[in-house]
């Protein structure tokens, strides 16, 4: 079992920056991935950028050039730096782990609203 804690969102005015941290613990060791997924009002969940355990990166076209994935050295804990940030990108931001065999584990959300 894995728990995930997401810290660092906000209100932003737009053009501003924000960054985006979900620390994992528990059984981290079978992680194969961890990300970012966003939900906006009467939107479906979305992909924002998740990062593979060997480091390979993907990205929504929506943030390429504006968002940056990283994560430590552990591998616990994943960090969505989020620049030139729009009224657009405002959403619940929700943290991801993936583990073999297809399951995912989800944290509770953070919110980041960028006003215009």
């Amino acid at each position: 079992q894995v728990q995930l804690v997401e810290s660092g969102g906000g209100l932003v005015q737009a053009g501003e920056s924000l960054r985006l941290s979900c620390t994992a613990s528990g059984t981290t060791f079978s992680i194969t991935q961890m990300g970012w997924y966003r939900q906006a009002p009467g939107k479906q969940r979305e992909l924002v950028a998740v990062i593979t355990r060997g480091g390979t990166t993907t990205y929504a076209d929506s943030v390429k050039g504006r968002f940056a994935i990283s994560r430590d050295n552990a591998q616990t804990t994943v960090f969505l730096q989020m620049n030139s940030l729009k009224p657009d990108d405002t959403a619940v931001y929700y943290c991801l782990a993936d583990f073999p065999l297809g399951s995912r584990e989800w944290g509770q959300g953070t919110q980041v609203t960028v006003s215009s």
